[in-house]
């Protein structure tokens, strides 16, 4: 799925829910752009000028819809988080928490091939929630907020079924999310945002990221 696809799935069906009126056809090339922009270059080094250019509007349309660089942003990413990427994120991974494993290891398979489904799909808004989110408490907030509370108590209880099966060492259940999203974290950001260009064999990284996380964590 190439980028405006991706754009477009974030954006369709749901205007009116997060816009209000919905978008106006040149707002919605404005946030286009700057999607793009924010994506490729990031927000500091991405100019409302060049997004205008981008946009084929003038640069005081974007001033007329957006008192700022920083509102703009804002724009983007506050509704898209709350209203769209939020319940996207925890409908996509209750496909993956919902369902029975027998292990914590076949857990942890699914979820890794889940997030490489859902960053490829949406690798644009992904960049920018990761290159933006620790330098602005507002984003911060909400992505905890909407998001990171939601999925820690679904991971919390599939790492206390598995203790009590026996399958994994007694630590506390924060410490074992954290080593294990720390490691899957790893892989993925090296994949898809610091190395893309890398040549990526995913079926061995995966099978490595793993072992490392199951060895660590395993029950002896």
């Amino acid at each position: 799925m190439g980028k405006q696809e991706d754009i477009n799935e974030l954006f369709k069906s749901s205007e009116s829910d997060v816009y209000g009126e919905g978008l106006t056809p040149k707002q919605k090339r404005i946030l286009e752009a700057a999607i793009q922009m924010f994506s490729e270059k990031g927000y500091s080094s991405s100019s409302t000028s060049e997004i205008a250019k981008r946009a084929e509007v003038a640069e005081g349309t974007i001033f007329r819809h957006y008192k700022t660089k920083k509102e703009l942003l804002l724009a983007i990413v506050t509704p898209v988080m709350s209203n769209l990427l939020a319940p996207f994120i925890i409908r996509d991974l209750d496909k993956v928490l919902k369902k029975n494993y027998k292990s914590y290891e076949d857990f942890l398979i699914a979820i890794v091939k889940n997030r490489q489904e859902f960053i490829e799909k949406h690798i644009s808004i992904v960049k920018i929630l990761i290159q933006e989110i620790p330098f602005h408490d507002e984003l911060r907030s909400q992505f905890i907020d909407r998001i990171g509370k939601e999925v820690y108590t679904r991971l919390e209880a599939i790492v206390s079924h598995f203790q009590a099966k026996g399958e994994l060492v007694e630590m506390p259940t924060q410490t074992a999310i954290r080593l294990t999203a720390s490691s899957i974290g790893g892989f993925l950001f090296a994949r898809y945002i610091l190395l893309p260009e890398h040549d990526w064999n995913d079926e061995e990284e995966l099978k490595h990221t793993i072992h490392f996380i199951m060895n660590g964590m395993k029950a002896r």
